[in-house]
């Protein structure tokens, strides 16, 4: 195995002309200097100098290798300058608002994952599915479904071809039919979801470049998603849901799509924060991991 250190010490004895100038320069002895080229001579089973009591001069075979040399140094000290900059600029806490379904059966693992790679950065987590104040309350960023409105706030794209889909645990739809058209609905007990003084009681979709919009009702209403979930999970009714939030459920069989002809309405995934300063190069890696998780939790790599 080839220590980087005698790589070092052939570079620069190799530039000098001279065991003693390259041990001067790296701070060691000319007897460790010595040594240490012998060593390098003795691993790669070649001649790298040819040594007088005046003169020091690379061989054929030394010549050849000190351009790799050159290139080995070169790349394990970019490495180490990558990991210096890592550690400098990716730390400090971040205060995350995430929604409620999604963010704990999918974000929280993956925020573990993240804060595993990078230890120098704390989390301080608020799970709602209200849109924190971030010019009021101590939040740096929100992760949030739905397309921005005109609010000034920075809104940077996760997954922006999520949609809603309409599904109901196997049981349900075994007692009660499967929908095949929206205005199916009407007839079954839809969980509704309510977000301040909006009630999402009108489900809309699109079919062959039509819009359809259907009324619907049930006997629940809840301002939590993941309380909307578990209720189709446990059979009370359908559910109109973001796709991230049920797709491990749609995998695994806990919940059956209906309707997959109808293109349920857009709910992109956003990072939101107020100004572009704030995005740090922690906010930054952050969203790129959430990204790359993203995609690969689309395609069936994640759970």
């Amino acid at each position: 195995m080839v220590r980087f250190e005698d790589l070092r010490i052939f570079v620069a004895a190799a530039d000098h002309g001279s065991f003693s100038a390259a041990a001067r320069e790296l701070d060691l002895t000319p007897a460790v200097a010595s040594a240490a080229l012998k060593r390098l001579e003795l691993s790669l089973e070649t001649r790298l100098f040819v040594r007088s009591t005046r003169s020091l001069r690379l061989t054929g075979d030394g010549e050849r290798y000190l351009e790799y040399a050159r290139a080995a140094l070169s790349s394990l000290q970019a490495g180490q300058s990558a990991l210096a900059r890592d550690k400098t600029a990716i730390s400090g806490t971040l205060s995350v608002s995430i929604p409620s379904d999604l963010g704990r059966h999918v974000l929280l693992p993956w925020l573990d994952e993240f804060q595993q790679r990078h230890p120098r950065v704390n989390f301080q987590v608020r799970i709602s599915d209200r849109l924190a104040d971030l010019y009021r309350q101590p939040v740096d960023i929100a992760l949030r479904y739905g397309t921005p409105g005109d609010s000034g706030l920075v809104a940077l794209p996760l997954g922006e071809h999520n949609r809603r889909v309409v599904c109901a645990a196997p049981a349900y739809f075994a007692r009660h039919g499967m929908p095949r058209t929206p205005a199916d609905l009407r007839r079954h007990n839809c969980l509704c979801f309510v977000l301040g003084e909006s009630l999402h009681d009108r489900w809309a979709f699109e079919h062959e470049g039509d819009a359809v919009t259907v009324p619907v009702k049930g006997d629940r209403v809840g301002d939590d998603g993941d309380l909307v979930r578990r209720w189709a999970l446990a059979g009370h009714g359908v559910a109109y849901k973001s796709r991230y939030d049920v797709l491990a459920d749609l995998r695994a069989g806990r919940l059956v799509q209906a309707l997959p002809d109808y293109i349920g309405e857009p709910s992109p995934l956003y990072l939101l924060c107020v100004h572009r300063m704030l995005l740090s190069p922690a906010v930054k890696r952050l969203r790129e991991f959430l990204q790359a998780r993203l995609r690969e939790f689309e395609a069936g790599a994640t759970p």
